[in-house]
């Protein structure tokens, strides 16, 4: 397999996660305005031309099979409530990372984040036949690092000085991993409400 597969859309009870495309771009830039979003992202997202560029790029990455880039819709409300992706894609070794997630401060801690990383994870192991799904973060988001957690996936080490942020500090990346052998246990135990 040359290329991953990508699905036409994800859903449970709570997420529908489809790949993005253009019609997605005004819903996607309000919620990206939102400037606590990026504080710790090694992206610059200060105005509207930031967030072009950043679409633009995603556009492209998908194109070129760089990355799988998806929008994410609360089934809820029905209302768009921000991004990820599968990115670091390598059918060969068969893995990728699970990540480059923004979702909107209106929905977070209500779930949805856990409901798409499920489908995600869930399409990766048991449609593409992954042996390993990645997820990182800088270091000093707690937040995000205790929600890696909460899924399943496992610390496996420090990048020191591994990127700036938007603001030039140096950071630190966490990896993290979820493995073919352990997500039984972990979608019928973490994940036991959506199946």
């Amino acid at each position: 397999m040359d290329t991953f597969i990508t699905p036409a859309k994800l859903e449970n009870h709570i997420a529908l996660i489809k790949p993005l495309d253009a019609s997605c771009f005004d819903d996607l830039s309000r919620i990206a305005a939102e400037p606590a979003l990026w504080e710790m992202s090694p992206r610059r997202m200060e105005s509207r031309e930031d967030f072009i560029a950043y679409f633009k790029e995603a556009l492209m990455e998908k194109e070129k099979h760089i990355s799988i880039p998806f929008v994410i819709t609360d089934k809820r409300t029905n209302e768009v409530a921000g991004s990820t992706r599968y990115g670091n894609l390598f059918p060969q070794h068969k893995r990728l990372e699970i990540g480059w997630t923004w979702i909107g401060t209106q929905f977070q801690s209500t779930g949805l984040n856990r409901a798409v990383k499920f489908e995600l994870l869930k399409y990766g192991f048991e449609t593409l036949g992954l042996n390993r799904i990645e997820l990182k973060t800088d270091s000093l988001n707690i937040q995000s690092r205790t929600a890696m957690k909460k899924i399943g996936a496992r610390e496996e080490g420090i990048f020191r000085k591994h990127m700036l942020t938007a603001s030039g500090r140096i950071r630190d990346t966490v990896y993290l991993s979820i493995l073919k052998e352990e997500w039984p246990e972990i979608k019928g135990t973490i994940f036991q409400a959506f199946i």
